[in-house]
C-alpha cells in the first residue's frame, strides 16, 4: 500500500473508531464555523467603500482608504493612548487577582466554607454591566450615594467619582475586579486539582512551612497554565468591554474614556460608516494577533510550552 492511500486509511480509521467523540465535538465546530470563521469575509469591507444597496461584492474597492484616514485622524493617538491604558491597567490589576484567590482557597480546609466562598465570588460574573454601572452610580453619585455620604459624614471632602477624569480608570478596574475575579479563579483551581498530594506531605517531612510549599510546588504546579492563559489575554488586549466603558462614558471624562470599542460604535452603527469602522475593528484584531505571536515565542524561549 503505497504512503497517501495508507495515510488516508488510516485517517478513516481513527475517524470510525472515535465517531462517538467526534460527533460531541460537532456543536462546537458548527458555532465557530458559523459564528467566528464565515463572518471573517466581512472584513473584506474594510478595503471597500460598502453600499448597502450595491451589496457586498458590488461595492467599489478602495485599498487603505480607511486605514489611511484613520491612521492620519488626530483621534487616533487618543484613541491608542486611552485604550493601551485600560489594557495595561488589566494586565497589572486585574490578571494576578484570580490567582491569588485561587491559591488562597487552595489552602482552605473547611470543605463547606471554601465551597461557600467560592459561590459568593462566582456570583457577581452572572450580573450584567448594566446592572453593575447602575450599583456603581447608587454608589458614588453625588447627589445621594452611598459610599460619597459616608466620605462627607467622615468630614472629607465629596469626590464626584463619576464625572472625573481622574477616577474613570480606576472605577473601570474595580469593577472588572469586582465582577470577574471570582470567575477568573475556576481554570487555575482545576489545575491546582492535579497537584499530586504526595509532594506535600514529603515537603512536610522535610520542614518545608505552607509559604515554602506555595512557593516550590502549588506555583510551578499551576506556572504553564498561567502562561497560556496570559498569552490568550494578550489576544483580547485591546477589548477594554464596550458595555462597561459605554455606560460609564459621560461628558466629562470622554476624554480618558473614548476607546476602540466606543469609536466602533459611534461610526459603525450609529453613523453608518461600516467599511471604515471595520477598518478600525481590523486594527485592533492584527494588534492583538501580534501581540499573542509574540508571547507564545517568549513563551517557548523561556522552556514554556504556549499555546502552540
Amino acid at each position: 500500500m503505497n504512503g497517501p492511500s495508507h495515510k488516508l486509511s488510516l485517517f478513516w480509521g481513527r475517524l470510525v473508531k472515535g465517531r462517538y467523540l467526534y460527533f460531541m465535538i460537532t456543536p462546537g465546530l458548527l458555532y465557530f464555523a458559523i459564528f467566528k470563521y464565515l463572518p471573517m469575509w466581512g472584513v473584506l469591507i474594510s478595503f471597500k467603500d460598502y453600499l448597502p444597496y450595491r451589496g457586498f461584492w458590488n461595492s467599489p474597492w478602495v485599498g487603505f482608504k480607511h486605514f489611511d484616514r484613520f491612521f492620519h485622524d488626530p483621534v487616533f493617538w487618543l484613541l491608542l493612548k486611552n485604550t493601551f491604558i485600560l489594557a495595561i491597567y488589566n494586565i497589572v490589576f486585574f490578571f494576578p487577582i484570580p490567582i491569588l484567590i485561587a491559591l488562597m482557597l487552595n489552602e482552605l480546609r473547611v470543605e463547606w466554607f471554601k465551597r461557600y466562598i467560592q459561590t459568593a465570588i462566582y456570583i457577581p460574573h452572572f450580573v450584567s454591566w448594566v446592572v453593575v454601572v447602575g450599583m456603581a452610580y447608587t454608589f458614588f453619585s453625588t447627589e445621594g450615594g452611598i459610599f460619597t455620604n459616608m466620605l462627607v459624614d467622615a468630614g472629607l471632602p465629596k469626590i464626584n467619582f463619576l464625572m472625573s477624569n481622574d477616577w474613570f480608570r480606576p472605577m473601570i478596574i474595580l469593577e472588572v475586579i469586582w465582577k470577574e475575579s471570582g470567575w477568573g479563579t475556576i481554570i487555575f483551581l482545576a489545575a491546582l486539582s492535579g497537584v499530586d498530594p504526595t509532594l506535600y506531605e514529603a515537603a512536610k517531612m522535610d520542614g518545608a512551612s505552607r509559604m515554602r510549599q506555595l512557593w516550590h510546588i502549588t506555583l510551578p504546579a499551576i506556572r504553564s497554565t498561567i502562561v497560556i492563559l496570559f498569552i490568550l489575554r494578550l489576544g483580547s488586549f485591546l477589548d477594554t468591554g464596550f458595555e462597561q466603558v459605554f455606560l460609564m462614558l459621560n461628558s466629562t471624562n470622554r476624554e480618558v474614556g473614548e476607546v476602540f470599542d466606543t469609536y466602533v460604535y459611534v461610526n459603525g452603527v450609529q453613523q453608518g460608516q461600516f467599511s471604515f469602522s471595520t477598518a478600525v475593528g481590523l486594527f485592533k484584531s492584527l494588534v492583538g494577533l501580534c501581540l499573542v505571536l509574540a508571547a507564545n515565542k517568549a513563551a517557548k524561549k523561556i522552556g514554556e510550552q504556549g499555546v502552540y
